[in-house]
């Protein structure tokens, strides 16, 4: 019998305490971890890194709740933050890359608010992880109505961040905070530690999930500026985890984040489009991919009996 879930009533939502909670653990599964004091954590390392996109986060993270309950999804999903990591993801991109113009502020709600549904509707119809996927679809979504309205003069002008990494104990730190859009030391540094609050196993993936993906990156002499900026780290950083969330092995593990590198820099190189979180999924699903076939082949054939 399926656990209660205290959302069956609807009205329970609207508790100040409790929709406090769910909106903390949807910025928490972000990172695969449903707990509030991951979502604290997680929002004050982005609000170190830029207030402006802390307030998307936030506008993100309501958001999806909200919607997901005025449209009867299921309970227990909304109550533990399902709902609210794509959004959360959402409205931090869209201001990343976009002016705070009007027009942002009405893709970001529209884009919060689609990236809800697709979440439901991928997570109900397709037999496979979806993770960030409606993240990534509904921001390239974003991104392309808001050119096509107002031109590249919407987007933000790329500027070096306040707190340049240095290092590679710094370059692999920024790995874990590019997750959502940071690039400095003590965001990585509590985006680590929200994850460790839940699940220290997570936590030690994440960070050698950025060691391997930095130290790819500085083999294949990737763009040093990138690799500084941990740009080739943070799907490094997501993919093992989802991967041991999926099945227990740190190799194979460590496996996706190495598959994650050059998949990195694939998107904007040969697509033209701005990677996201695109290469953690794709990289995700090759393993779980590899995974099922590897079941089969390895299936006991019948007996011959004749």
């Amino acid at each position: 019998m399926a656990t209660k879930s205290i959302l069956n009533d609807r009205q329970t939502l609207w508790d100040p305490g409790n929709f406090f909670q769910i909106v903390l653990r949807g910025i928490g599964q972000v990172m695969f971890q449903g707990h509030a004091g991951t979502g604290i954590l997680f929002l004050l390392g982005i609000a170190f890194a830029s207030p402006l996109m802390a307030v998307g986060a936030l506008i993100g993270a309501l958001i999806g709740p909200v919607t997901a309950t005025l449209a009867r999804f299921d309970g227990e999903e909304v109550e533990t933050g399902l709902h609210g990591f794509n959004p959360t993801l959402v409205g931090i991109a869209s201001l990343f890359y976009l002016k705070p113009e009007p027009l942002t502020w009405v893709l970001l709600v529209a884009g919060c608010v689609v990236s809800t549904f697709l979440t439901y509707v991928m997570r109900r119809y397709l037999k496979f992880p979806t993770y960030t996927a409606p993240f990534v679809l509904v921001t390239w979504l974003v991104l392309i109505v808001a050119h096509g309205i107002a031109g590249t003069a919407i987007d933000v002008m790329p500027a070096p961040p306040a707190h340049t990494p240095s290092g590679f104990v710094a370059e692999v730190l920024a790995g874990a905070a590019e997750v959502m859009f940071g690039a400095t030391v003590v965001t990585g540094i509590l985006f680590l530690a929200g994850i460790a609050v839940c699940t220290w196993r997570h936590a030690l993936l994440g960070l050698l999930g950025s060691i391997v993906g930095t130290l790819v990156a500085l083999y294949h002499n990737d763009p040093t500026s990138a690799v500084h900026l941990g740009i080739y780290g943070y799907n490094a950083v997501l993919a093992p985890i989802a991967v041991y969330l999926w099945g227990k092995s740190l190799l194979i593990a460590l496996l996706a984040a190495m598959i994650s590198v050059p998949l990195t820099e694939f998107f904007p190189s040969w697509l033209g489009i701005p990677a996201l979180t695109a290469p953690f999924v794709v990289a995700s699903w090759i393993i779980v991919a590899v995974g099922q076939i590897d079941a089969l082949f390895l299936r006991e054939p019948v007996e011959n009996l004749s």
